[in-house]
C-alpha cells in the first residue's frame, strides 16, 4: 500500500492572536518551528519533538499541528500500532494509530484538539485507513483540567468526534480494566469488507482465541 500525505492548512483567531493547523508536515518542516515546553504530558519536549520528527519520517506516518507564532502549541500522531500492541496483529497496512494528541494548557479552550483533528480528515486518503485510538485514563490531565474522570471521558469523545472517530466495543484487556477507558474507531469509506472482518477479529482476539481453544 502506498501512503499518500495531501497537506492541509486552515487559520483561525484566538485570544492570543491567529493559529495555524498544518500538516503532514515532514521532518525538515517540523524542524522549522520551535516546540512548547509545556507539551510534556508523554515525555520531556525536548525528546517528543525528536519523536514526531522520526514518526513523520515513516512511511505511513503523519503529524498535524497546531503553531503560534513558529512555535508547536499543539499535534496530533498517526502511525502503525506499536508491534507490542494486539492491534499490530495481522499486520494491516491499512490501519492506523491515532497516537497521541497534546494541546498547550493555555490554549485549551479554543477547540484546538478538535481543529486538528477535522483537518486531518481532509485528506481523502485517510479514507483508506481503519483510524484507532486507545483511551486511557491514566494518561488525561485530570489534575490540570480538574476534570472528573466520566467528564474528560465525555470531552475526549467529543473531540475525537470532530475527527469521525466513536467508540467501539473490544475485548482488550487494558481498555476493559477500567470503564472510562474505551477505544475510538474510524473507519474509511474504501476501506474494503475483508479488512473490517479481520479488524473485528482483532478487536475481540480474547474471545476469539477462547473460541478457537475449546474448539480444539
Amino acid at each position: 500500500m502506498e501512503h499518500k500525505k495531501n497537506f492541509n492548512e486552515r487559520t483561525f483567531e484566538t485570544d492570543y492572536g491567529f493559529m495555524t493547523i498544518q500538516g503532514p508536515l515532514s521532518a525538515d518542516q517540523l524542524s522549522e518551528y520551535t516546540f512548547h515546553e509545556d507539551l510534556n504530558a508523554f515525555r520531556p519536549p525536548a525528546k517528543q519533538f525528536e519523536a514526531l520528527k522520526s514518526i513523520a519520517e515513516f512511511e505511513e506516518g503523519r503529524i498535524i499541528v497546531a503553531t503560534h507564532e513558529q512555535m508547536i502549541v499543539g499535534y496530533v500522531t498517526y502511525l502503525h500500532p506499536d508491534p507490542m500492541e494486539r492491534w499490530s496483529e495481522g499486520n494491516m497496512d491499512n490501519l492506523i494509530e491515532l497516537g497521541a494528541i497534546e494541546v498547550v494548557p493555555e490554549f485549551r479552550g479554543f477547540r484546538v484538539g478538535s481543529r486538528i483533528l477535522e483537518l486531518s480528515m481532509l485528506d481523502p486518503f485517510m479514507e483508506n485507513y481503519i483510524i484507532i485510538s486507545t483511551e486511557y485514563y491514566w494518561h488525561w490531565d485530570l489534575k490540570g483540567t480538574k476534570l472528573s474522570i466520566w467528564d474528560y471521558r465525555r470531552v475526549m469523545e467529543k473531540m475525537m468526534g470532530a475527527g469521525g472517530l466513536t467508540p467501539s466495543p473490544t475485548d482488550d484487556p487494558e481498555i476493559i480494566s477500567h470503564p472510562a477507558n474505551c477505544l475510538m474507531v474510524r473507519i474509511g469509506e474504501n476501506v474494503p469488507r475483508s479488512s473490517i472482518e479481520q479488524f473485528d477479529e482483532l478487536r475481540f482476539l480474547t474471545r476469539n482465541q477462547y473460541r478457537k481453544v475449546k474448539g480444539e
